[in-house]
Parts: structure tokens; sequence; C-alpha cells
């Protein structure tokens, strides 16, 4: 059995025997990965094979140590090693566990699966709701970033999230929201925002998802729907929720800035009348961005003075449509079609030049993706990223492809859950530590 194969199976079992018995369980649709028995590379040991050869007594024969094809000396080791039977744990050692221990080492178990621990005895569940086990929490680095895809079925909300480092499907229930109009604004530092209408009323929540608390946050000056955007700042535990122009393309609107340590919205520079586009805002380096066709660039809103400044940057020849995204640090990607004459020809990525103000390309997606993706001009999708990687969602396949751009390696997402063309997704980094306060 090839090692590769050996430690994905490994995953899936460990995934599968840890699902949870509460709410949050692994979703029935995840693929069920299987490791075929290779057996190449064997010699030919059959009776026939043997007519005719030298003498191979033990006492002529000369001995040559071989190993697996395909392994390396660390496998090999690992292999060869004697499977002890399992050792008996003795209850009254555990139970005696250190709480800072036990804490510790509860706050290295991915997240999704500390639900099933929760029933273990009351102990366990009084230390998940702790404030010394979210300490320990909030130190432990991510466990790996997430998709969060939010849907209505039947008016009811539906979630699911997607761990890519355990490749795995995860239903959250999410019947504790209000029973608004509400769409998907984002999620950052394991909050995730959501805008919407009650009644006539423009409203927009906040909640965190793992542990299904929630709030609504004050009315903004001006009532009317709004392009949101929210950041989280995890070192002031702190959570800012920027509002521009409405979607209605209104500019004489002044920009409002929530902040949840005041616990109010303030008014702000006016944006500056521009045509802009149609595509999400991104939030990078302390700097919120928005693409403008008139005049031609990028409007760049400066948090820590409270100003918008235009950025001639203009945008790459022949481009049809192009979504702004993030990256770690002072890194902004601009990810679009490219067409002629309205036909398709290719996905590309460009990050922009900071200082000769300029996009270059770094990256083009493969043709049989491009074609698996979007097989027509007029096929909507998505685009969104989060440390360094991007997602691109197709509404019509219902398919997930997703780009590292450091490693640069394209990858199908397994199992899409993109239930219908009302589907919703963003990244999403479950955090138990993430207060809505």
């Amino acid at each position: 059995m090839d090692g590769g194969e050996s430690s994905e199976s490994a995953s899936a079992v460990s995934s599968s025997q840890l699902k949870s018995n509460g709410s949050f369980r692994e979703d029935d649709r995840s693929p069920k990965q299987v490791s075929p028995l290779r057996g190449g590379g064997s010699r030919n040991t059959s009776p026939l094979g043997r007519i005719g050869s030298r003498n191979t007594s033990p006492s002529r024969q000369k001995v040559i140590k071989t190993k697996p094809r395909g392994l390396d000396e660390e496998r090999v080791a690992t292999f060869g090693k004697a499977v002890h039977p399992d050792v008996q744990m003795e209850d009254s050692i555990w139970a005696m566990l250190p709480e800072d221990l036990l804490n510790e080492i509860l706050a290295r178990v991915p997240p999704f699966m500390i639900f099933r621990l929760h029933s273990v005895c009351k102990r366990w569940n009084s230390i998940l709701q702790d404030s010394s086990f979210l300490k320990f929490h909030s130190q432990v680095s991510s466990h790996g970033p997430c998709l969060f895809t939010f849907w209505k079925n039947s008016q009811t909300p539906q979630c699911s999230v997607f761990s890519l480092p355990l490749k795995t499907w995860y239903k959250i229930p999410f019947t504790f929201l209000p029973q608004w109009a509400f769409w998907l604004v984002g999620s950052s530092g394991g909050l995730v925002c959501f805008s919407g209408l009650d009644g006539l009323t423009f409203k927009t929540l906040v909640c965190n998802p793992l542990t299904q608390t929630w709030r609504t946050l004050p009315s903004m000056h001006y009532n009317q729907q709004r392009q949101l955007i929210m950041v989280v700042d995890r070192t002031n535990r702190s959570f800012n929720v920027i509002a521009t122009s409405d979607i209605y393309g209104d500019k004489s609107l002044p920009t409002e800035v929530y902040d949840s340590k005041l616990n109010n919205w303030t008014l702000h520079q006016v944006m500056p009348a521009v045509n802009l586009c149609s595509s999400k805002m991104a939030y990078c380096d302390s700097k919120l961005y928005l693409e403008t066709l008139s005049p031609l660039g990028l409007m760049m809103y400066r948090m820590d003075a409270s100003y918008w400044e235009h950025i001639p940057a203009k945008f790459p020849r022949s481009l049809l449509d192009g979504y702004l995204v993030a990256g770690t640090q002072k890194r902004l990607f601009l990810v679009g079609r490219i067409g002629l004459y309205s036909t398709l020809q290719s996905m590309r990525i460009w990050e922009l030049d900071h200082a000769k103000v300029i996009w270059v390309e770094i990256s083009r997606m493969p043709p049989k993706y491009f074609r698996a993706l979007l097989r027509l001009s007029a096929e909507r999708f998505e685009c969104f990223g989060q440390d360094n990687l991007i997602c691109f969602t197709s509404w019509n396949q219902g398919k997930g492809l997703l780009y590292d751009v450091d490693k640069k390696v394209w990858s199908w997402i397994a199992g899409c859950a993109l239930q219908s063309y009302n589907s919703q997704v963003c990244f999403y980094e479950p955090r138990f530590d993430a207060s809505i306060y």
C-alpha cells in the first residue's frame, strides 16, 4: 500500500470515528476514501520461472537487502516495527489529570471534533466553557482554513463547513438566528457577519457558529442597504464593520465604521463620486479597496487616517470581470476572466505592484480546470481568498476550485456543498475564543 494513501485512509477513519453525537456532525455527503492495494514490483516466483537457473542453495546464495518500492527509509522503519496491543488506560490515573494539562490537550483538538468531547462527562463539558480553556485555545495557532457555505432551504437557514486540513464536510445548525431575510457578508477571525431586512429595517448581525452566540448591531445613521465588510482584531479582541456606498450606487452617503469596543457607528468621509464595479471589497494592510470604472483604477480607504484616495492602477486588457482578493500582509490580488469579442479565453490572477501601481500577472488557470469550472461566458462564479488561498465557486456547475498562491497548486474541493443557486460561500476560521462583544 502506498505511504501517502495509507495516511489519507487513516485520516478518513479517524474522522469517521469522531463523528459528533450532538448538533455538529460530519456531512453524510463527504467522500469515503479507499486505498487500493498495489502489488507492483514483485519478481517471478513460479516453478517455470526457475527452470534452468543456477544452484541457489543458502550456502551459495548472495543475500541482497531490498526495500519496498516507493517507500523511503523512515516509512520502512515505521512499517517494520512490531505492533503492540492497546495498553489499558487506568481511569484512576487519567481522572487526576491536571486541569491546565487537560486544557493544553483540548486546545489542540480540531474545533469540530471537540463537540464529541463535551458529552464525555460534566467536567469536560464545563472545561470547554471555561475562560482558562479559551485562553489556551486563543494561544494555539489555527487548525487551518475552512469553507463556510450558507443557503436557505424552505426558508430554513442551512450551513455546511468544509475543513481543508481534514477534507471533511460538517453540518452546523443555524436555527439560532432570527428569521430575517438576510445574506452573508463575510467572515473574519472566527466570526461571521450577516446583513438583512427585518421588515423595512436594515440590520446587521454578527455570530460565532461554534458557540451559537449572536447579536444585532445598533442601527447605522443612514438606514439603507450598504456594502459591508467585517474585520476582526484578535490582539485587541474587537472587530470593525465598515459600510461604504449603498448597493444601489448612491455615493452621497458617508462611510460608517462600527467599533465593537464602543458599540456604535461613527461617520467618516464621503466617498468621492466614482463609478464603482459590482465586485466585493477587499481589506488588506489596514486599507479598504474597491474597483472603479470611472476614473479607472481603485478607490482606497485608509482606516488609520479615515480618508479616501484614488489609485490609478489600470486593469489588464480584455478583462471581462474582476474580483479583488486580499492576501497576507500587503498582497492584493485581482482575479478575472480574459475574453475577446465575448469569447472566454482564460482565467488569470494578477498582483498589485504598490510601488509601480501596476497589475503583474502571476498565474493562469489551467485549461482543463477552466473548461470544467466555466463552460459558458454567462455562467456566474464567485471568488474569494484568505492567507494566499483563492477559492473559485461556480453556481451552474456546483463546483469548487482552490488555488494556493505560494505553492502554485490547483485542486478541486471534494464533495462541494453548493446546494442551490442562492448558496453563499466564504473562508472561515473556526475559533471558540472569538467573542461577539
